[in-house]
């Protein structure tokens, strides 16, 4: 009898696991993610299409450039107003954007190739191709027996690597955002222009202390600059010839670079005269002459569609139209979170800083972490990163998109980087 209740027992068990693992794989199946099927997405591109004409009858806008590829294959090409206020001119495709930071991801992809080649690797030092840096202290703000403030410096526990360049963890920052003394030193000697040659930046650079501890935190600043100025001295090229030669040409990228041509000033998109939401006049950089210094955080211009067969070969993993920039192991290192070991060394209840809420950062861009913390829709995974000017993009390997959003707009930016993502991803399209 008592052999029977044991069984009994066992079946009833394991009838009931099976059940809960039955409404546990059907849970599953309704939330799976699955892609976004190529009708639906152009029908929510319509939607979002409707406002952002309203933003120009607005005046909010001036124009704007949307591309939307899915699986290779390009969904929709959207133009939005004028390429420039004091101009009737429609919006063409192929106007020409300043897209600032946007300058990052390009660099990083040229750098990457450069490991590749075993011409440097992640964890090398950079005084170990850039000496003039290999003593650099980190400032202290500390006040005097007055209550002065006073700028003193102490030394860095370790040197910054070309991987805290990628990722924004050398210790370095950018003077125009937040306040510091170290930030003050960046304003005085204009570390954040691109108005003095590479070699007087970098000499001007071994001045100034840094922000942090090489490696102790995340920190946007003129790192990929650094960068930029590192691959030219391995290349023995300058990076505007550098990438010219190694992604610009083979990606047949014909309307990027650094300064945009004569023959194509009248392709330049040009902005509102006072911004929208900051009320003050919308000064841009001139890209219409060769700058002193290619800055290779923020100094290049490019199209639509130039910037989408860029981002198309990320997403491609490395490779597009049978030119292979990258291998696959390369791009998936890249698009993987570089700050986790980061995070997991900080004390119980530290906070660890990143682009933005739910986002890490991988070797150039932005990575969206399953952490339920993003102000926008989309998927774990997306690498994006956007541009000063106005500019924005990103890929979303699962749902196998790239978008690209091109418009001269500063004050819009955070705007439209949640309300592009918001409209394609959710909603009903009608």
């Amino acid at each position: 009898m008592g052999t029977i209740v044991s069984f009994s027992f066992r079946m009833s068990w394991f009838v009931l696991v099976a059940l809960f693992a039955a409404l546990a794989f059907s849970g599953n199946a309704v939330i799976a993610q699955t892609a976004i099927d190529q009708a639906t997405l152009s029908a929510r591109i319509d939607k979002l299409g409707a406002e952002i004409d309203k933003d120009v009858r607005d005046g909010r806008l001036p124009g704007a450039v949307l591309l939307v590829a899915q699986s290779g294959k390009l969904v929709q090409a959207r133009m939005f107003g004028v390429q420039d206020p004091k101009s009737p001119q429609a919006m063409p495709r192929d106007a020409i954007f300043r897209i600032y930071s946007m300058t990052k991801p390009v660099v990083a992809v040229a750098a990457m190739m450069m490991i590749e080649e075993e011409k440097l690797f992640l964890d090398d030092p950079v005084a170990k191709y850039l000496p003039s840096l290999a003593d650099l202290k980190v400032g202290v703000e500390q006040r005097n027996t007055a209550g002065t403030a006073t700028l003193a410096t102490v030394p860095a526990v370790r040197r910054m690597t070309v991987r805290d360049l990628l990722r924004h963890t050398a210790g370095l920052t950018y003077g125009f955002e937040g306040r510091s003394m170290v930030k003050d030193e960046y304003k005085k000697y204009r570390l954040d222009g691109a108005d003095l040659s590479s070699a007087e930046w970098l000499t001007t650079l071994a001045k100034v202390p840094l922000q942090a501890q090489p490696g102790s935190k995340w920190e946007y600043s003129i790192a990929t600059d650094v960068l930029g100025v590192l691959l030219e001295r391995v290349s023995a090229k300058s990076l505007d010839v550098l990438l010219a030669e190694r992604i610009f040409r083979p990606l047949g990228m014909t309307d990027t670079g650094f300064y945009v041509a004569a023959s194509k000033h009248g392709r330049i998109a040009e902005p509102l005269e006072l911004d929208p939401v900051w009320k003050s006049k919308i000064n841009l950089n001139d890209i219409r002459k060769t700058p002193a210094r290619f800055s290779g955080g923020g100094g290049m211009v490019s199209t639509a569609d130039d910037y989408l067969r860029f981002a198309q070969m990320l997403l491609n993993g490395g490779t597009l139209d049978g030119v292979r920039l990258l291998s696959a192991k390369t791009v998936d290192e890249m698009l993987r979170d570089q700050l986790a070991e980061m995070r997991a060394s900080l004390p119980p209840g530290s906070v660890m800083t990143g682009p933005r809420p739910g986002y890490g950062f991988g070797l150039g861009f932005a990575i969206r972490n399953d952490i339920g913390e993003a102000n926008t829709l989309g998927s774990t995974g997306i690498a994006d990163w956007n541009g000063l000017g106005g500019t924005n993009f990103w890929i979303d390997p699962k749902e196998k998109l790239a978008v690209i959003w091109m418009a001269q707009a500063p004050g819009l930016r955070p705007y439209y980087r949640q309300l592009v993502p918001n409209m394609l991803y959710g909603g009903k399209p009608q």
